[in-house]
């Protein structure tokens, strides 16, 4: 098959994240199946305008808000379509980040959509209630009206639960199993001798960034010694209001920022933290969850769309009651202070994560696709 993705960053992209992990992985798998794929992505600072990464050919153009209209990815995908991909490829897949490339409008070739998370009333947390009030009634308007009838491909049960809510029949809609990623050398760290807490993700403001700094504030006064690792990258921005809430705090000394690190050195650090935090207000899938537990790592996260799809509570992490900064610092306490629970969990949470392959999700996706043909 000739297989032609829309998505608005790829794995090469500074800003991308467990969506572009799971979509290459797919890919390259099919790819060295004999498939033909092309991803048509947004451009970033020095990047090549094409590229090919594991058998998989990338092509560059725009700015990955729509808000750019006629410069961004979502318009230019449809200009470059026309010119050089309609009648030529079998099989179109449409991936959604809150806005999607409104395929149904001018492709004609089959399409699948893929789609990691529904937004929701996210739109009202980062964009205020104008902006906000549009996205999710346009979100509304295309999954029910635009997008019906198309095969829809999704990363957990909390995101087609979303979709039907919207409008897409159950039918139209395949869950994929998830993988891990492990890095090529095993990792057999130890961990660190004082209470090492972790966050790894975008640092955006939905992934709760600041309730994880809050939480080691209280956990300190339990624990003096404990530590925060923060792993990822975001806007300069917001990492530099992060900063600002640790140095008023008086913290400094307790929070490293690692910025971006390779998966080396990510499950590395992994390796050695006691704790996950995983404080997010709405994922798709928190794919750091059974990376993290691979190494023996729990999570103690928010009871969110996607993490309660992961976790199940007291089994193999600790999913909060209490989504509060307040209720996270006493299920850590309480973890830290019971080292035969701790263990317990950590085992459970290594277990839980060896179901996660991604030859079984690239399978399932390929599938789909020669289904719908």
């Amino acid at each position: 098959m000739n297989i032609l993705i829309l998505n608005w960053r790829d794995i090469k992209n500074p800003s991308s994240g467990g969506a572009e992990i799971l979509t290459h992985e797919m890919a390259k798998r099919w790819v060295a199946k004999g498939h033909s794929v092309i991803q048509l992505s947004s451009h970033f600072t020095a990047c090549k305008e094409e590229d090919i990464i594991d058998g998989v050919r990338i092509i560059r153009k725009g700015h990955p808000d729509i808000r750019y209209f006629f410069s961004s990815i979502h318009f230019l995908s449809f200009v470059y379509y026309l010119k050089n991909f309609r009648g030529k490829v079998d099989v179109v897949i449409d991936e959604v980040h809150g806005i999607p490339f409104f395929t149904p409008w001018y492709v004609k070739e089959k399409k699948i959509v893929l789609s990691c998370e529904v937004a929701g009333n996210l739109w009202y947390s980062i964009f205020g209630f104008v902006f906000g009030s549009v996205g999710k009634y346009t979100e509304k308007f295309y999954l029910r009206y635009i997008y019906r009838g198309i095969p829809f491909l999704t990363i957990s049960q909390s995101t087609k639960k979303d979709l039907l809510q919207n409008g897409i029949p159950e039918s139209d809609i395949t869950i994929l199993p998830m993988g891990i990623s492990l890095p090529k050398k095993s990792q057999t760290s130890k961990k660190n001798l004082y209470p090492t807490l972790l966050f790894v993700g975008r640092l955006t403001k939905q992934k709760g960034v600041d309730y994880a700094i809050y939480t080691l504030k209280e956990v300190i006064k339990h624990f003096p010694k404990t530590h925060l690792w923060i792993v990822g990258r975001g806007e300069k921005s917001y990492e530099e209001h992060l900063k600002h809430i640790v140095k008023k705090q008086h913290m400094s000394q307790h929070v490293t920022f690692f910025g971006y690190v390779s998966e080396e050195e990510k499950f590395n650090l992994m390796g050695k933290a006691h704790i996950l935090l995983h404080p997010s207000l709405h994922e798709g899938f928190g794919l750091t969850v059974p990376e993290s537990a691979r190494v023996g790592t729990p999570a103690v996260a928010y009871n969110s769309s996607g993490l309660r799809d992961l976790i199940e509570n007291g089994k193999n992490g600790i999913l909060l009651k209490e989504n509060t900064s307040k209720a996270m610092a006493g299920a850590v306490i309480s973890l830290l202070e019971d080292g035969a629970r701790y263990k317990k969990l950590s085992l459970a949470a290594r277990q839980a994560s060896m179901r996660f392959d991604w030859d079984k999700t690239a399978q399932t996706a390929l599938r789909i696709m020669k289904k719908n043909l």
